[in-house]
């Protein structure tokens, strides 16, 4: 489908709703600041919220509520007549739409599926509402902190996937003619996330999801900080005296298991990012 990019001084018919069609059909995807977030404004604690509200282990928001006219389910948190319980917990995706971000070059890009404006297809009253620049969209969406949120936690990703290198490369797993850690990984990056929420234990899901994180929580980059030195402190505590070859594959998998899983939730392109992946390892020396 074709993509219009758009800059912040582009002038569009915006507006938030708490009762829009974007609270039906949607797969509004999460990391796990956001999904602290939601859980504050909830007032139930993260894994409360998340073993009730969302999917896959946390990355995706449930949606389970009444169908609309399409045969949609609503959102989890969507009260009909009322609209979003839970609004100002809402996370980027929501203080987006119908936009999207994509980070070209270290700079961030504002984007919408198609050549006409979305909301103009299923809310066509925003015809009447004031038009707004996307800069202005998104200083009234409150955006910045979330956006601040979804850039660390890309860094935290690569973080993590460094890590998989690491026992990969630097460990003699790759020198000694392993195969099969790469095939893997690949394989990883086309799988469904059911699939690869399962692959990952429920202790290394909780640290990726639900950190045990308890001041700072406001400030999303703070925040991160603390959970990538929580997730770099476990991987050295689990795997920084393994020996054996099928420890070394094994723990590799699961760190780029882990990794992945985070980039859906980011709601990156999975595939793509396990290729490239499997390409730079092969560069150093590893095969596949």
């Amino acid at each position: 489908m074709q993509t219009t990019k758009l800059s912040s001084q582009s002038i569009l018919p915006l507006t938030c709703s708490r009762a829009g069609t974007c609270c039906f059909g949607k797969a509004v995807m999460l990391n796990p600041w956001e999904l602290l977030c939601f859980s504050k404004e909830k007032k139930i604690t993260a894994r409360a919220f998340r073993d009730l509200y969302s999917d896959f282990g946390g990355i995706r928001l449930t949606f389970n509520g009444k169908e609309d006219k399409k045969g949609q389910k609503a959102c989890s948190q969507y009260v009909e007549n009322v609209g979003c319980s839970v609004h100002e917990g809402r996370p980027l995706a929501c203080r987006l739409y119908p936009l999207g971000r994509q980070i070209q070059f270290d700079k961030a890009h504002y984007i919408y599926e198609g050549k006409q404006f979305p909301c103009l297809t299923d809310c066509a009253e925003v015809l009447n509402l004031p038009k707004l620049s996307v800069g202005e969209y998104l200083k009234g969406q409150d955006a910045a902190p979330f956006e601040k949120a979804q850039d660390a936690y890309l860094l935290i990703m690569q973080n993590i996937a460094d890590i998989a290198f690491e026992l990969l490369l630097e460990s003699g797993l790759a020198a000694s003619g392993d195969f099969k850690t790469l095939a893997v990984w690949r394989e990883m990056g086309n799988e469904l996330p059911e699939i690869s929420a399962e692959r990952i234990s429920k202790e290394w899901m909780d640290c990726l999801m639900i950190p045990e994180i308890t001041t700072d929580t406001e400030n999303p980059v703070t925040f991160a900080q603390k959970h990538n030195d929580l997730l770099l402190l476990k991987a050295q505590e689990k795997f920084g005296s393994l020996q054996t070859l099928v420890e070394l594959h094994e723990a590799s998998v699961l760190v780029m298991g882990v990794a992945l899983h985070l980039s859906r939730g980011l709601g990156a392109d999975t595939k793509g990012i396990a290729e490239h992946w499997v390409e730079t390892a092969k560069s150093n020396g590893a095969k596949a």
